[in-house]
């Protein structure tokens, strides 16, 4: 997967990009496909997955198939950890 860095609509400083893709490449990261209105007519997605140390990233994104622009990426709630570690131990057990 190609990410488009250039300017990106966030703050990058508060997570790198390096651990943003290794959200991206966690096994057990979940897609989702938002159904509200403003998501579909825009085709953005949402990503929540884990970084090599464990840290949890929500990320919207857009991608035309070759290359994946980040538009919001942030760290996890507490609600989302729950979303991912039940998925996970549903994909798991």
């Amino acid at each position: 997967m190609e990410f488009d860095w250039i300017a990106p609509s966030f703050d990058i400083k508060k997570l790198l990009p390096r651990e943003i893709e290794e959200s991206f490449e966690d096994p057990f990261s979940l897609r989702l496909v938002p159904d509200a209105k403003p998501f579909t007519v825009q085709a953005r997605y949402f990503c929540l997955g884990k970084t090599l140390t464990g840290n949890g990233i929500l990320s919207i994104y857009r991608s035309n198939g070759n290359q994946t622009r980040v538009i919001c990426a942030r760290p996890f709630t507490d609600e989302e950890n729950h979303l991912y570690e039940r998925k996970k131990q549903e994909n798991v057990g």
